[in-house]
C-alpha cells in the first residue's frame, strides 16, 4: 500500500513536470544506448534532436542481429521520426525491418479534435490524444494509460508501477535513478504481446538511462552517449 501510494504520489509531481513536455529536454541533442542480450553488446539506439524555432524532430534508429556460431539468427533495424510542435506531439512514422519483415507506421493528428489518427500494419484508426508513442526517451510515458507502438502502430494498454529509487552504474558513472514498472493491463494478450518492461529515469534530469525485460533472453537498453 506504501508503495502504491508514494507510485501515485511521484507520477503526480512527475505529470506537473511534464506540463513543459519535451521543454524538458532542450538541452539534449543527441542520446544513444547500447543494447545487450544477455550481457552481450548487440547493437545500438540513436536518437537526434533538431530544433528550428517551435519545431523539434527527433530522429531515431535502431540496429541489432542475434549471432551464433557466426552465422546471423535475427536482424533487426528500425527508423523513424518523431515531430513536435510548441512542445506537443504533431506527428510520427516509423519503418521497420524486423527479420525481413516489413512493418511500418504513421501517425498524424485530426485538425478537428485533435486525436491521433494511425495508419500502421498492426492497427489503423484514430487513437486518443492523450495516447503517446513508445519511444522510452520521454518520461511523460510513465503517466499515460496507454502507448503505441513505435513499430507498428499497435495500442498497449499498460500498467505503470513506481518500483523505488537505485543507483544505476553505467560504465563509470553511477545514475541516482526512478524505476517503474511497464506492463500489459490487458491480461487477455498472448505471453509476445504483453508489455513487461523496466525503466529507470535519472531522479533529477528524468533522463533514460536504462530498460530491461525479458523476452528469449535478458535484454537491456544502457545509455552509452548524451550531448
Amino acid at each position: 500500500m506504501k508503495k502504491y501510494l508514494l507510485s501515485i504520489a511521484l507520477i503526480s509531481i512527475m505529470s506537473v513536470e511534464i506540463n513543459a513536455h519535451v521543454d524538458h529536454y532542450s538541452k539534449y541533442n543527441y542520446l544513444e544506448y547500447e543494447l545487450f542480450r544477455n550481457n552481450k553488446s548487440i547493437g545500438y539506439h540513436k536518437y537526434n534532436f533538431k530544433r528550428s524555432g517551435s519545431n523539434l524532430i527527433i530522429d531515431n534508429e535502431v540496429e541489432f542481429k542475434i549471432t551464433k556460431l557466426g552465422l546471423d539468427l535475427y536482424k533487426y533495424y528500425a527508423k523513424g521520426v518523431e515531430k513536435y510542435e510548441n512542445g506537443i506531439f504533431s506527428g510520427f512514422n516509423s519503418e521497420t525491418n524486423q527479420n525481413k519483415k516489413e512493418k511500418y507506421v504513421n501517425i498524424t493528428i485530426d485538425p478537428t479534435d485533435k486525436n491521433l489518427i494511425i495508419d500502421g500494419s498492426s492497427f489503423k484508426g484514430k487513437a486518443d490524444k492523450n495516447m503517446i508513442i513508445g519511444t522510452w526517451w520521454n518520461h511523460e510515458i510513465v503517466s499515460k494509460k496507454a502507448q503505441i507502438s513505435a513499430v507498428s502502430g499497435r495500442i498497449i494498454e499498460q500498467k505503470v508501477e513506481f518500483i523505488g529509487k537505485e543507483d544505476v552504474k553505467i560504465g563509470n558513472k553511477v545514475y541516482r535513478a526512478l524505476r517503474f514498472n511497464f506492463s500489459s493491463s490487458d491480461p487477455s494478450l498472448s505471453k509476445d504481446k504483453k508489455l513487461n518492461t523496466d525503466i529507470w529515469y535519472e531522479e533529477d534530469t528524468f533522463l533514460w538511462v536504462k530498460a530491461a525485460f525479458d523476452k528469449t533472453g535478458y535484454w537491456e537498453y544502457r545509455l552509452k552517449n548524451v550531448k
